[in-house]
């Protein structure tokens, strides 16, 4: 520990109505730097997510991995009572995040205007599939229906087939991450100014902005190149894709000044300046026959790995296409916490993905936990809006707080 700081962030208070993927990825990494976030969450069942990955004792492994750290308050914001409680705790965070479908936040009084009066200098972080404003922000979204619109999809999949879908959450976490970097850099406007301000992050400007010569290559082509799905290799250098080796497979990336590297690996100097393969160019043209040049040297080794590492002895960009299961015991990704194990009360032990930002002055992970659906109840009541255990209990008692040990 650094000074009396548990973390970075440290002191930071986020009020967060963010479910499923997006936002909370967006507040858990918050936790993680040691801001204090409240989860609000709608009575009676609170975070979808809480219902989903549900391999252990009825609690969901999905929402204790996107949610360490954070107190629930658990009420019935249909109710009066209830969003008083909520209007009453927005004076008292510096940052609101939510990822209601566009104009919801508004509807239920909580609009940007309005936390403003509660609060002059609150930064509102709006997290959404399509964005605030638009032809299409009011259409419901999700990762997947952002990546269709950003042309993502149609590169992934074999050529001239049915575009694939990735099955990780490359665009709710992607975004999530962005709106932490916009909730930072406003913060930072703050401190300077004295100005709060409404942030929207959309999952398609993310999905868009991971776009890397595709745009440029069909706007500056003027139609000419068609960016499209091309299977298992890019489309712009080369060699640079997945191969198979004995036993799986594996991603080389061994284009430009890697192909020298490469071929001394194979020990084909010869291939160097080949008038077919030593260029970018050339390989690309001849794409499939340098695949089988590569693929038949790949099957001289005993395994994948024995493959991967004799071009690692030569500097080539290459890995194997590890599983998920492998990746669990990889000692480079468990040396780094990149796999992170963590005990649950109520699921016990288990491995997540680890929290991607390292910080020197604080190496060690917080010791986090998710909460249970409205844990925190009392404690925020209490200790953030001075209620008294009575008043307290006569909310529990007229549901407007509700709880349940999951």
């Amino acid at each position: 520990m650094a000074g009396t700081m548990a973390h970075v962030l440290s002191g930071l208070r986020i009020l967060d109505f963010s479910r499923a993927l997006a936002g909370p990825t967006c507040t858990r990494m918050f936790s993680e730097m040691g801001a204090e976030v409240i989860k609000v969450e709608s009575a009676p069942g609170g975070d979808m997510s809480r219902r989903m990955s549900k391999v252990r004792n009825e609690r969901s492994m999905y929402f204790v991995q996107q949610n360490l750290g954070k107190k629930s308050l658990c009420v019935d914001m249909r109710d009066p009572r209830g969003m008083a409680l909520i209007e009453a705790l927005v004076p008292k965070v510096d940052v609101v995040v939510e990822n209601f479908k566009p104009g919801t936040l508004a509807e239920m009084g909580l609009g940007f205007e309005r936390l403003q009066t509660m609060k002059k200098d609150i930064i509102l972080c709006s997290i959404s599939a399509l964005g605030q404003a638009g032809p299409l922000a009011k259409l419901p979204g999700y990762d997947f229906i952002a990546q269709g619109y950003s042309g993502i999809t149609s590169l992934i999949g074999e050529t001239d087939q049915t575009p694939y879908i990735p099955p990780v959450g490359l665009g709710d976490v992607g975004t999530g991450v962005h709106g932490a970097l916009a909730i930072l850099a406003a913060l930072r406007y703050r401190d300077r100014t004295g100005k709060g301000q409404q942030l929207d992050i959309g999952l398609l400007d993310v999905y868009y902005h991971c776009q890397e010569v595709t745009v440029h290559q069909a706007s500056g082509s003027d139609g000419r190149l068609k960016p499209t799905r091309q299977g298992p290799h890019l489309n712009y250098v080369c060699p640079a894709g997945v191969f198979k080796a004995n036993g799986g497979w594996v991603v080389i990336m061994a284009f430009l000044h890697h192909w020298k590297d490469l071929c001394t690996a194979m020990g084909r100097l010869d291939l160097v300046d080949d008038p077919t393969f030593g260029t970018d160019a050339g390989r690309l043209a001849n794409r499939g026959q340098l695949v089988k040049l590569l693929e038949d040297w790949l099957a001289t080794f005993p395994d994948r790995d024995s493959a991967v590492a004799k071009m690692h002895q030569h500097q080539v960009p290459a890995a194997p296409v590890l599983s998920v299961e492998e990746t669990l015991t990889h000692p480079h990704l468990v040396a780094r916490g990149t796999v992170r194990t963590i005990t649950d009360r109520l699921t016990g032990t288990f491995q997540i993905p680890g929290m991607p930002l390292k910080f020197s002055e604080f190496p060690d992970d917080l010791p986090l936990e998710a909460p249970t659906l409205g844990e925190h109840n009392a404690d925020i009541l209490r200790d953030w809006l001075g209620h008294s255990d009575q008043e307290i209990a006569d909310l529990r008692a007229a549901g407007v707080l509700q709880a349940q040990e999951i």
